[in-house]
């Protein structure tokens, strides 16, 4: 699913929670993986131009979804900010949510990966 502008954020939402049901996630993380995305499609938007992609899929007894942009490469590993600080939570967020996260540059782009074990 692509999108380019803040208005594209429902439906990116919506998307990611009908496929995470689709998939089998628990209802705890079909809402980490909405959530995660929600955040990373977010950074997209306020950070870099044109858009992105997410992707979900499951294999293996594992989801994993993708969002793509032409955004730098994460850093991964944050800390959490401190409570006064006014941003910088999005990926330590993520990082807390999700089973696995990977940071990858590849031919499409960066690629923040996220991976669930169904069920778990």
């Amino acid at each position: 699913m692509a999108y380019h502008q803040p208005d594209d954020l429902p439906r990116v939402r919506a998307f990611a929670q009908r496929r995470a049901e689709d998939l089998g996630m628990t209802a705890d993380q079909v809402m980490s993986l909405v959530i995660a995305v929600s955040e990373l499609v977010t950074n997209t938007l306020q950070h870099t131009s044109g858009g992105g992609r997410v992707r979900i899929w499951a294999e293996n007894g594992q989801v994993t979804c993708d969002v793509i942009d032409h955004g730098p490469m994460r850093a991964l590993g944050r800390r959490m900010p401190t409570p006064d600080a006014e941003r910088g939570r999005g990926l330590a967020i993520v990082e807390r949510l999700c089973g696995r996260v990977d940071a990858i540059a590849g031919d499409e782009g960066t690629i923040v990966r996220l991976g669930f074990a169904i069920g778990r």
